[in-house]
């Protein structure tokens, strides 16, 4: 689909990049030319994915960093330039979850999602700009369908991915003038991920199927090629979109994950 030199010369960074879909987006770059770092929370996670990535050909590193801490994050950036040489991409894609209606949601559920996700989100790529700037580059935030609906069980990671799809759209226009593209993702439900087996049971998923326009759900393929697209030259004039990749899913239901 893609031309393998796609991203050759470029080097990303990918949080959450050890499993799910951050693993997939992270296979996809070195598969079309990208060295690539990744990172999380635990090293357990990256050390297998930054193996498959070497095979590939490409340089990777794994650094463990929770994107809690800004501290941690800079550490991170810093590694990868020093290592990798440069830094082009970003894809912020670190995130937690789990199900639980707001009235016996504690303030630090709520806060430790928005934590992770939202101000996860701000902190590496305030950390990674000084390095974006100095020649240009792409970040892609992933964020989901959750805040389009009226998501029962979600109010904290919905909140918080409203608030990745509005710092997108600002960063968007503010580090436009450096010839640094900011945009963003909004999967539906992937299959094969860790957020689709623990939020999702058999009944929901077929649900998911039968109201998705498209009749499948998504997978961790579609995700990373919609990343692909984003830090290419073929969206160059792309800037401050979330993009929805969920076949539809989204228009038809604010349902259909919790039937």
């Amino acid at each position: 689909m893609f031309a393998p030199n796609l991203l050759e010369g470029r080097v990303a960074l990918v949080t959450g990049g050890g499993t799910g879909i951050c693993r997939g987006i992270a296979l996809a770059f070195a598969a079309h030319g990208c060295d690539v770092a990744i990172t999380s929370r635990t090293m357990e996670h990256l050390e297998p994915t930054v193996a498959e990535l070497r095979a590939t050909g490409r340089r990777a590193i794994a650094k463990a960093a929770d994107v809690r801490d800004p501290a941690a994050v800079t550490d991170v950036v810093n590694a990868t330039v020093a290592e990798l040489g440069r830094l082009d991409i970003l894809v912020n894609g670190a995130a937690g979850n789990f199900i639980c209606l707001a009235e016996n949601l504690s303030p630090n559920g709520f806060g430790t999602v928005v934590d992770i996700d939202l101000k996860g989100t701000f902190h590496v790529s305030k950390a990674a700009l000084p390095h974006l700037r100095a020649h240009g580059g792409s970040v892609v935030n992933i964020s989901a369908t959750l805040p389009y609906l009226g998501t029962m069980g979600q109010s904290h990671a919905a909140a918080a991915k409203a608030g990745i799809d509005s710092l997108t759209r600002t960063l968007a226009c503010e580090w436009g003038p450096y010839g640094i593209r900011v945009n963003g993702i909004a999967p539906g439900p992937i299959e094969g991920t860790e957020g689709v087996r623990r939020l999702t049971n058999e009944q929901s998923r077929e649900s998911a199927i039968r109201g998705n326009p498209l009749g499948r759900m998504g997978t961790i393929d579609d995700i990373a090629n919609a990343s692909l697209f984003l830090c290419s030259e073929a969206a160059s004039f792309v800037n401050g979109v979330t993009l929805v990749v969920d076949g539809g899913l989204w228009l038809r239901s604010a349902r259909i994950l919790g039937d």
